[in-house]
């Protein structure tokens, strides 16, 4: 492969990320699907609904990405998710700090991208904050406190630390066909809980759901198939193209946001390059506008005091410090990450949904107080 050869896959791949990730923004800007809501809506009126939307949307990417790696196409071991380490303190942490923000934010960083994109300006604010919390966290002042409390706390395993190595050095099986066993048993069983309601059956219901979903595998081929070289030709490594990590990556919204912000402000560095995660942070805001102009929704929305914005300061800065701990956001880890069967994924989500309920249940009570 010549060097022009090389820079055109590179640039097929961050034109295939783009244009999932508008695909995703429009989604979400008419379908409505949000994390921070789906538990909202059980913990405040016990409905299920959008809950439902997210477990198909997991079920969706559980069961895909089972698929590829049966079919060679990307593993676990090759992907951002890949530890030998199990980081059960750092997702538990994190995670909960960003359920928390994500509630006090009015919604996770994807949803927050689908709403800056739609007009709204305490939106812009919190993805402001969001990325630079994000950015000191992987880099920064945050980091050091990271890497020096919670990320020191972990169980080492001697392969990656996901269900389907486990399952694979544990019974002989191929990793591809322990991927495809241990993600169709929970996949399958996500997805019969999710079809299990009639309402969760609705077209509406259906789309938000399994298009997040099938969008999150369209990513994942993205960069773990399109853009993976077995060898590139200058440093004879494997490698896969435009991505952060040099591993293959998919949908998640908090580094990419911090990346996205580092390459605004240091644009004429010639060290900084355009990589599939800052162009789906761009990809949510154009798609989301785009939806929320033809559906003639776009509409400017500011704060309604000091009050609402240092709820949302403060939500901004737990999703930026939480979603880097805890290794992605309410999409980066509750279905990308678990779609790998990543034990420090299952952690994370699970952290994620209970420090939603706590925040739902702190912002009533502050509701019967006043």
């Amino acid at each position: 492969m010549t060097v022009e050869e090389l820079a055109r896959l590179g640039q097929q791949v961050l034109w295939a990320a783009f244009l999932i990730s508008f695909a995703f923004g429009a989604l979400v800007q008419r379908t409505g699907f949000c994390t921070m809501g789906a538990v909202s809506d059980v913990v405040a009126m016990g409905d299920w609904t959008r809950l439902r939307q997210w477990a198909l949307a997991s079920a969706t990417a559980i069961l895909g990405f089972a698929a590829f790696s049966a079919a060679g196409w990307v593993v676990a071991p090759q992907t951002l998710y890949a530890s030998t380490r199990w980081l059960w303190l750092s997702a538990l942490v994190g995670g909960a700090m960003f359920g928390f923000g994500m509630v006090l934010a009015s919604g996770c960083v994807s949803k927050t991208l689908v709403r800056a994109g739609a007009g709204n300006l305490k939106s812009v604010v919190v993805v402001v904050v969001t990325g630079v919390t994000a950015f000191a966290t992987l880099k920064g002042i945050t980091a050091v406190l990271r890497v020096n409390t919670v990320d020191r706390v972990g169980v080492e395993f001697a392969g990656n630390a996901d269900l389907a190595t486990l399952l694979s050095r544990t019974t002989g099986l191929s990793l591809g066909a322990a991927a495809l066993l241990a993600g169709g048993a929970i996949g399958g069983a996500l997805l019969l809980w999710a079809l299990s309601s009639r309402e969760a059956r609705r077209p509406v219901n259906l789309a938000a759901g399994l298009g997040v979903g099938l969008l999150v595998l369209a990513m994942w081929w993205t960069t773990g198939r399109l853009g993976h070289l077995a060898e590139h030709p200058q440093t004879l490594e494997e490698v896969w193209l435009a991505t952060n990590s040099t591993r293959a990556e998919g949908l998640s919204f908090v580094a990419p946001t911090g990346y996205a912000l580092d390459w605004l402000m240091f644009f004429s560095d010639t060290s900084k390059r355009l990589t599939a995660g800052i162009v789906i942070v761009a990809g949510v805001l154009c798609g989301s506008a785009a939806m929320a102009l033809a559906s003639r929704s776009f509409r400017w929305e500011g704060f309604g005091g000091t009050s609402d914005l240092g709820h949302h300061l403060t939500g901004a800065v737990l999703m930026g410090v939480g979603g880097v701990t805890a290794l992605g956001c309410s999409i980066g880890q509750g279905v990308t990450g678990v779609s790998t069967l990543s034990l420090t994924s299952f952690v994370a989500a699970a952290a994620m949904v209970a420090g939603a309920v706590a925040a739902v249940k702190y912002q009533a009570w502050r509701v019967e107080r006043a």
